[in-house]
């Protein structure tokens, strides 16, 4: 083999996208049998290592409460683990026999009440309602669906196998060893930022912010800031004083001070 065919096959492994999971040897459903490799809408279909699946609902922290939508469901191993969790789940792929395979595979789990999945495209399904977004897509996919994913109420949590969103770096990542993932073991997580940038009113002076996504710049009256939104939290540093504050609407609030949106 060249080394120009070697790359090419290697760029191609790096382009692949996991639509998660797959279910052991022999228990595909009726006479369907997904393939490691098949072609997609999008991307091809490459198992997810169940240890990766589970560090991903790990770092969401995902609870009985929240609703979790996995982007690229393939065969469903990641809405029927979060289900197992007693998490609620929807799995959204593009392919019919997946989503037949996802089904018949989360009633043999038991899990039926709390696991489903949609036939639909990924890119103009409805995300509002969820509050945990899991996902293995290209990088350039992976752009395609920030700006919906950075118009997701503050404190959505969106966790991605292996791939990035570029310059939009993410609150945590966390690598697996070698012991329990050999392929595509990192999970990265990010935190919708509430939007906050703009001029506040303060009993300090006047708060001006700077935001790219989650990092925070400007000045409170002639101080610098550095800070960081995570979800609806904010929290900054004014020289050598420490502020911390929730937003609610046009309010900041925070502990022993207060901030009106001007602009």
């Amino acid at each position: 083999m060249t080394v120009s065919v070697l790359t090419k096959r290697l760029m191609l492994a790096l382009s692949i996208v996991v639509a998660t999971g797959v279910l052991p040897q022999g228990q595909a459903t009726d006479t369907y049998t997904p393939t490691v490799g098949q072609p997609g809408k999008d991307v091809v279909w490459v198992p997810s290592p169940q240890a990766l699946v589970d560090t991903m609902l790990d770092m969401a922290k995902v609870t009985p409460q929240d609703l979790l939508m996995d982007l690229g469901s393939g065969d469903g191993r990641t809405v029927i683990t979060a289900a197992k969790r007693g998490v609620r789940a929807i799995g959204v792929e593009y392919n019919p026999d997946l989503v037949r395979l996802s089904t018949n595979a989360a009633a043999a789990a038991g899990v039926s009440n709390r696991a489903t999945f949609m036939e639909a495209d990924l890119f103009t399904v409805d995300l509002s309602k969820a509050t945990v977004i899991t996902m293995f897509l290209l990088p350039s996919l992976n752009l395609q669906l920030r700006p919906t994913l950075l118009n997701l109420k503050p404190g959505t949590r969106v966790v991605s196998n292996s791939f990035t969103m570029e310059e939009w770096e993410p609150d945590e990542r966390i690598m697996l060893g070698p012991e329990g993932c050999t392929n595509w073991c990192t999970a990265l997580l990010w935190i919708i930022p509430a939007k906050v940038q703009g001029s506040w009113k303060t009993p300090q002076g006047i708060l001006t912010i700077t935001q790219t996504f989650q990092k925070i710049s400007g000045t409170l009256g002639s101080i610098p800031i550095t800070g960081k939104v995570t979800g609806d939290l904010i929290n900054f540093t004014a020289g050598t004083t420490k502020y911390a504050g929730r937003l609610n609407g046009d309010t900041i609030q925070g502990s022993n001070w207060t901030a009106s949106r001007i602009s």
